[in-house]
Parts: structure tokens; sequence; C-alpha cells
């Protein structure tokens, strides 16, 4: 099913944004010419229970010892391959936040207020939804945890 498809059947407002193809959410932030606060990524997660989709601001790289202490258990990336598999129908990399359209629990970092706007991958690289963060979390109530840190510049 298509990002824009899932939403209108769930009632969320959203705009569709189409620009240069940008293979990192940083790089998405400065097509769109907005924060990398609002722009968020999406990131495939294997954990003690299964996989998981993190949702964090571009800003933000996964504190990995974190998660491990929340989840009690190992947190590693998921491989190329399960990416692929799971979010078959998506240009490789370029995830939703929308965990449940796959089976997959979501985690939402804990910085990221509900009345925030979002800029999110819409399985395409060179395509973007913009969503309230509170329409995010009505559709996958994710677990929401502080897991996201300053990525070095």
């Amino acid at each position: 099913m298509y990002l824009t498809e899932f939403l209108a059947d769930r009632q969320v407002a959203f705009e569709t944004v189409v620009h240069p193809p940008a293979f990192t959410a940083q790089k998405r932030a400065k097509f769109l010419h907005v924060s990398g606060h609002c722009v968020v990524k999406s990131v495939l997660l294997r954990g003690p229970s299964g996989l998981l989709l993190a949702i964090l601001p571009a800003s933000q790289q996964i504190d990995f010892a974190v998660l491990r202490r929340h989840l009690e258990g190992p947190v590693y990336l998921a491989s190329e391959s399960e990416i692929s598999e799971v979010f078959a129908d998506c240009e490789l990399g370029a995830l939703t936040p929308f965990g449940s359209l796959y089976g997959v629990r979501t985690l939402l970092e804990a910085s990221l207020a509900e009345d925030t706007v979002i800029l999110c991958e819409a399985q395409r690289h060179a395509v973007t939804v913009r969503i309230l963060c509170r329409d995010l979390e009505r559709i996958e109530n994710p677990l929401r945890i502080r897991f996201g840190k300053q990525a070095p510049l």
C-alpha cells in the first residue's frame, strides 16, 4: 500500500512534497530548506524481541546503549536484506515512519513534541510527506523513549 493511501484511509491531514532525490535525512532537510530537527529518519533495528522501527530527527543519531537498557537486550542495525524484505515496496533506504504498515513496532524519539510538523520519506527518495507528529502517534502508538543524541558535525 502506498503511504498516501494509508494516511488518507486513517483520515490524516498530510502534504506531499516532491524534491531532488535525497539519500540522507540531512540532505532532505537541505533540499526542503528546513531544520534537521523537523525531518525525521526511520531506522530499522533488530532488538531482543525482533524488528523495531526507530524514528528520530535527522539531526540526531541513535544512542544504542540507551536502547539496550530500555529494551533489556542487544539492539543492532537491521541488515540490508532485512530492510529490503520488510520494506519491499520502498526504494532501498527510503523507509517510512509507519512501522504498522509493515508489521513492525515503532519507537519514537521523545524530543519530538506532538505538535511538531515532521517531514518523512514516502517510500521514495524524492518524495516527502509533511504531517503532524501527533498523527504519527495516533496511528502508530509508538514507544516514546529519549534514545537520540546529537550527531557530530
